[in-house]
């Protein structure tokens, strides 16, 4: 596990200058598998609701939430499978990320870059690290531009990776999505404790996942994990 910080304000990541990661640390973070296979993996109950059972490269995933809605969570949970399975994974502009909680959901820690407070210049450090990881999870900490948004999806077409933007209200994704988990209701389940949350989940997209497919999950359930109702 690493963290970065990142304090510098200059115009966005494709308009030179731009800052880059040292060459020992890209080194580190060599996709393991970049031509190897079109799509990343994902562990259920995501793997039954998306087209092909996995996330494609070159793919932007939108999650959509109200705050304290789960969507974090949920996003988390959609790259556990990955890390698991030996890919990178970079988690941007979520300044407390809860480690345990992460960790809880499947996610293998020593696969995962944090740049937990990267202020205005979360766009630079999410194009930035799509050269040395498999997805990036990526927590806008202002309203994105069409034109920043842009940029960053045709960066991450042409490095065949996969962003996951975490969606609120006053950061809403401005562009069409590949795919897209919206939280339409969220319930916590609780006895002496916050037990399980109850998720209900649009899933949609392109291609096979136009029509979209509405389920109820669990985001964590009592081991803290993901799974279908």
């Amino acid at each position: 596990m690493t963290t970065i910080g990142y304090s510098y304000e200059h115009m966005f990541a494709f308009s030179p200058p731009r800052p880059s990661l040292s060459p020992e640390l890209l080194a580190r973070l060599r996709p393991v598998s970049l031509a190897k296979s079109r799509t990343l993996p994902l562990d259920e109950p995501w793997r039954a609701l998306v087209p092909g059972g996995g996330l494609r490269r070159g793919s932007t995933v939108a999650v959509e939430a109200p705050v304290g809605w789960g969507g974090l969570s949920l996003a988390i949970s959609l790259v556990a499978e990955a890390s698991a399975q030996g890919h990178w994974v970079a988690v941007v502009g979520v300044d407390d990320p809860g480690i345990v909680a992460i960790a809880e959901l499947g996610v293998d820690l020593r696969r995962v870059l944090f740049v937990p407070r990267p202020r205005g210049a979360w766009a630079e450090a999410s194009a930035d690290l799509l050269d040395g990881v498999d997805l990036v999870l990526v927590r806008p900490s202002s309203r994105t531009g069409f034109g920043a948004a842009r940029r960053l999806m045709d960066r991450v077409r042409e490095r065949g990776t996969v962003l996951i933007a975490l969606s609120e209200p006053r950061t809403a994704w401005p562009l069409p999505v590949d795919l897209s988990f919206r939280v339409t209701r969220a319930e916590w389940v609780a006895s002496t404790r916050l037990d399980a949350r109850y998720l209900t989940v649009l899933v949609s997209g392109r291609g096979e996942a136009v029509r979209g497919v509405e389920r109820v999950v669990v985001v964590p359930n009592r081991r803290g994990r993901a799974e279908a109702t």
